[in-house]
């Protein structure tokens, strides 16, 4: 109620009746519009912006509109007279209405209630205006004694959290003093431990000066790599930039104790006034030695129990000098960490300069406001330096639904479970690869993992085909004479461009370089190793040696990539393919060999397998299987970065006739985006190459499921009333023999199982000889 307007109100709306005792204020927005109404013979000021919403069940009356600024200077009626007092310092400033810029019209009614001790605004405010500071709140939560009627009560009891505000708003109520009531549902903070609400209490605290030192912190960050980059100018500079002198001690019994000794005076008896209070010389401990000269007492335990006893002889007065009370902000000794762990500077002086600042951190990202900040702040008071070189930032891993991960909720799928289930490696390489490594959260789900590490799988399937191939050949290193082939000089190139760029992302400790491995794993067996299986099986020797050597070289190099990142499964890899030392994790990172990066090969290549996939496409269009030789394949060339159109050579021809099953390739000049055309016109004789594929596709199957291996030889047993299937294995029984490693093929007139090949009905045994 203003005092020069009886029976007229301020409307203050609170979420948080506990604080009202200790109100010494109200706030209001200089350009907010208010208005003084009239409803049921009362007169309230409230922002106009939520008169609808206040006043919708009531009748009222609009008497005049004014602005925040008319509202300031205007003194009111105190909800509790407990503080109301002259011997309360600042008390003359107290019970007016103020201007403030943290007042919204969000909620409420545009007029907010100030409590200096229990609000970082309301503090600011209190500080700015002079106001009267009263904690009615002792540090057990409870009112204290001055607030008459709700004395040693718990402002938010365990049992029931809102308790005493509904025993405060009903005591205003019986006043008159309540305008209305809700339910509000709102963000309030809790204990994690044990989820009850937390209050906030202004205290005292001793400061570190940081902004006397923020144009330093500014300049020495410019000295840090960040991943991801933005955080550097971003997040941690924008925090940088906004620094604020860093409170450093705690009302706390276990903690680090501030060793900072203050004069007590000698107790009573003493006959100065001074002496008796002590004079108030401070000083600073830098170490147990020191303390020990001073008390002359021996330390052996640092711990606040013990050390708050230890006393000495004032150097000023005479008195007793004491220990402060408070401990360290533990943020104070996770930012001591470079020191403390050496012990610097009583010991090892040489060998922590030599490793400060570190090279590289990592932590989450919320750290840049905590850990980061903080080894900053000390490194550059302490040192003129940064405390570190790089940091990795990572977000948060959360549960699939997007929330916290807890074992309350369950939600979550236990780790050694899918450790088990899957081994360390894929969820190594699933969170390396995922955003969560730039900072960002990351919905952790098992089927994302299993999905994203299906090339493990691959990479063990290529190295069984080498281990098939290379069976007790002593396979030696390449040289660059073995790289004849042009899929060996492609896939070596590749190799190449993987280390390359792994290391460059590496160097800049961009973990998320390790999503360049399975893509070159899947060109590894999709392209190379597919398209190299013919050489594998060549019985000419040469050929064979030089596709196994490039494949052990393209495999050894892998394990040492993979080795940071997948560690398990390179350490397997470098083992089956008998590494020269103990363990891959004692080879070098492999150099890249600039030599071996032939650009115009890789363009090529990259040309020829998007011709082959335009190729297939046709093919799937038109319903005709790969197997199925066609007789023609037009390329409509296009032009390559530099102008020039692709002319492709008979090595890359052959790969495009090979993969598309195609018997000729007609290049033409083309215009804009590459095209190609298939003729699928066919002659009896393609059709028996079709048929012969899908023979040596089936019988290949059938010696699958006999689980027989290279060295195993069959008869193929058939008959068929088929005349062109006839004449497929009449023809063409060579080359089939061949490709299903069989030593017979016998016509025979018994009832055999059969097996359809397109839509044909042949009867088909195989027998291992």
């Amino acid at each position: 109620e203003l005092r020069d307007e009886p029976g007229t109100f301020g409307l203050a709306w609170t979420t948080t009746p506990w604080t009202l005792p200790g109100n010494v204020a109200l706030a209001v927005g200089k350009d907010i519009t208010y208005v003084k109404i009239e409803s049921a013979g009362q007169k309230y000021i409230l922002a106009k912006a939520n008169l609808a919403s206040l006043m919708k069940d009531k009748a009222y009356q609009v008497i005049q509109e004014l602005k925040g600024k008319d509202l300031k200077g205007k003194s009111y009626q105190p909800l509790f007279d407990y503080f109301n007092k002259p011997d309360i310092k600042n008390i003359a400033n107290a019970f007016k209405i103020y201007i403030a810029d943290f007042v919204t019209i969000e909620d409420g009614a545009g007029i907010v209630h100030i409590a200096p001790a229990f609000g970082e605004d309301d503090m600011n405010l209190g500080n700015e205006k002079n106001l009267p500071f009263i904690q009615h709140v002792n540090m057990d939560g409870r009112f204290t004694p001055k607030v008459k009627d709700f004395a040693g009560l718990e402002v938010k009891p365990k049992e029931d959290t809102q308790a005493t505000d509904k025993k405060i708003v009903k005591y205003l109520g019986d006043k008159s003093l309540v305008f209305s009531q809700e339910l509000y549902s709102h963000s309030y903070p809790h204990c994690w431990r044990c989820d009850t609400p937390l209050l906030n209490y202004t205290t005292s605290s001793w400061f570190v000066n940081v902004t006397k030192i923020k144009d330093d912190l500014l300049k020495n960050a410019k000295n840090i790599n960040w991943m991801p980059a933005h955080l550097k100018e971003g997040r941690f500079g924008k925090w940088l930039e906004g620094a604020r002198d860093w409170s450093i001690s705690r009302q706390r019994f276990w903690g680090s104790v501030i060793p900072i000794w203050k004069c007590q005076g000698r107790g009573k008896g003493t006959n100065s006034k001074e002496q008796s209070a002590g004079c108030g010389e401070i000083r600073v401990i830098g170490s147990t030695k020191e303390l020990e000269e001073l008390s002359g007492k021996k330390i052996k335990d640092l711990h606040k129990h013990v050390i708050d006893k230890i006393t000495f002889k004032c150097e000023k007065c005479g008195g007793s000098m004491k220990r402060i009370p408070d401990v360290l902000d533990c943020w104070f000794e996770s930012g001591s960490m470079p020191y403390a762990q050496m012990h610097y500077p009583f010991e090892n002086k040489a060998l922590f300069e030599a490793n400060f600042p570190a090279e590289f951190i990592a932590e989450g990202v919320d750290q840049t406001r905590a850990w980061f900040y903080y080894l900053h702040v000390l490194a550059t008071a302490l040192k003129g330096s940064h405390a570190y070189k790089n940091v990795i930032a990572n977000g948060i891993v959360l549960a699939a639904d997007g929330k916290k991960m807890s074992k309350k909720l369950n939600n979550y799928p236990d780790p050694e479970i899918i450790f088990k289930r899957y081994g360390a490696d894929p969820i190594r390489y699933y969170l390396a690869a995922s955003p969560v490594m730039r900072a960002e959260d990351l919905n952790f789900t098992e089927s994302d993992m299993v999905e994203q590490s299906r090339f493990f799988n691959i990479l063990l399937n290529v190295l069984s085909f080498y281990q098939m191939f290379a069976g007790k050949i002593k396979v030696q290193d390449i040289t660059e004479e073995d790289l004849g082939n042009i899929l060996d000089q492609w896939i070596i190139a590749r190799l190449e461009v993987l280390k390359k760029n792994v290391t460059q992302k590496m160097d800049k400790y961009d973990l998320n370089a390790v999503r360049e491995i399975p893509e070159f794993i899947n060109d590894l067996s999709t392209w190379y190793v597919r398209r190299s299986r013919d050489r594998f099986k060549s019985g000419q020797e040469p050929e064979k040696i030089r596709a196994l050597r490039t494949l052990r070289h393209v495999l050894s190099n892998l394990s040492r990539v993979m080795a940071p990142f997948m560690p398990f499964t390179a350490e397997y890899l470098y083992q089956e393919l008998n590494g020269q030392k103990e363990s891959v994790h004692l080879e070098d990172w492999p150099a890249v060999n600039e030599n071996y990066i032939d650009q115009k090969v890789l363009d090529y290549m990259d040309i020829v397998r998007k011709i082959v996939e335009l190729g297939l496409a046709q093919r799937a269009e038109k319903k005709i299987k790969v197997r199925q030789p066609l007789r023609e394949f037009s390329i409509f060339n296009p032009e390559s970065s530099s102008g020039q159109v692709f002319q492709f050579s008979n090595e890359y021809i052959e790969l495009i006739k090979d993969e598309l099953n195609v018997k000729n390739i007609k290049q033409e000049k083309g215009e804009g985006d590459l095209e190609v055309k298939l003729d699928t016109t066919m002659s009896d004789e393609l059709k028996q190459e079709g048929l012969l594929r899908e023979l040596i596709r089936t019988i290949n199957g059938m010696r699958k499921k006999m689980k027989l291996t290279i060295e195993d030889r069959v008869v193929v047993e058939y008959n068929s009333a088929d005349k062109t299937i006839n004449a497929v294995f009449a023809k063409k029984g060579g080359e089939l023999k061949k490709s299903v490693l069989a030593g017979e093929l016998k016509l025979v007139d018994q009832n055999l199982e059969e097996i359809k090949i397109n839509d044909i009905e042949v009867g088909m045994k195989i027998s291992k000889i």
